[in-house]
């Protein structure tokens, strides 16, 4: 029996280190054979200098050094394609994925579960953007066509049929954990709270956040396409019905109707704003489509060390 882990990195010069000394440890104590694959966004912290440093020391520790930053999307998924063990945990670099999950994640992947992620069920990092990621989980599972894991951020471990089943799929921009709920495994979890980053700066902000979730949504559902079309029926209805109400109104008292200002300007605004965003959300869904229609790879690789 044989696992990888997989650790995504950008700019993690503080904790990559230190989480690569833990998980060794963890690993000799549980007595399992292990490999490390640590890919990286082209850190630019002194990051990659480190690793390389490791690599030198450790041939169990291997190497992908992307050419430019692929973002928090494509490039642990990448990373995942990379694997031929037995077994595959994906584990972030900044702590917040407790390494006292990786006897467990492989106690249940022992029992016959394929797919385990882990689940939080409270963290130490801000009570709000907690509270609005697990309303966004909730809203998703809603309007999607199957239902994803809730308070998940991917980590995990994934049985090697579960990878052989990812690299047959040709998605150059994937919602990773909307996708793994498509491939007809049953998904187990594990509940944890999840603490404060040991150390660095999140490289979460409001812009990779909309991306994510935008992305999990145009990704697993059709529902705003089908929302979109009904509103259109709703509003043009609406409109057409105004729109001859006013005219029998001005024929009828064609000397003294003024229609006014407000009633226009008001009618204007507010089907202009709904028609932009309803315009904006079909672009996001003309953008993925274009994105699969360039087949364009997931990372383009600088360097690989340690693969045989």
């Amino acid at each position: 029996m044989k696992i990888s882990v997989v650790t995504p990195t950008y700019n993690e010069f503080d904790n990559i280190g230190k989480i690569y000394d833990e998980i060794k440890k963890k690993f000799k104590e549980i007595n399992c054979e292990y490999e490390h694959l640590i890919i990286d966004n082209n850190s630019s912290d002194g990051t990659i200098n480190k690793i390389k440093e490791l690599a030198l020391k450790d041939k169990n520790l291997k190497i992908i050094i992307n050419s430019k930053n692929y973002g928090h999307i494509r490039s642990p998924f990448y990373a995942l394609l990379q694997c031929n063990s037995d077994a595959t945990i994906l584990m972030a670099a900044d702590f917040q994925d407790p390494i006292d999950l990786i006897p467990q994640y492989i106690e249940e992947w022992k029992n016959g579960n394929k797919i385990v992620l882990g689940e939080k069920i409270s963290s130490e990092e801000n009570k709000i953007k907690y509270n609005i990621r697990t309303l966004f989980y909730n809203f998703l599972n809603k309007i999607s066509e199957f239902e994803l894991p809730k308070n998940t951020t991917g980590s995990g471990i994934f049985d090697k049929t579960v990878i052989e089943k990812l690299k047959k799929i040709n998605d150059p921009y994937p919602y990773f954990r909307g996708l793994i709920t498509e491939l007809g495994e049953d998904i187990k979890t594990l509940k944890f709270k999840q603490p404060l980053r040991k150390a660095g700066k999140t490289k979460n902000n409001i812009l990779t956040l909309y991306d994510i979730g935008m992305l999990g949504i145009i990704k697993h559902s059709r529902k705003p396409l089908r929302f979109m079309v009904l509103l259109g029926f709703i509003l043009s209805a609406v409109s057409f019905f105004i729109g001859i109400f006013y005219l029998i109104y001005k024929l009828i008292y064609w000397e003294s109707f003024d229609l006014g200002i407000a009633p226009l300007v008001i009618g204007i605004f507010i089907l202009s704003s709904i028609q932009i965003t309803l315009l904006g959300l079909v672009g996001e869904y003309i953008g993925i489509i274009l994105l699969h229609q360039r087949n364009i790879p997931l990372v383009h690789e600088k360097e690989r060390i340690n693969f045989e």
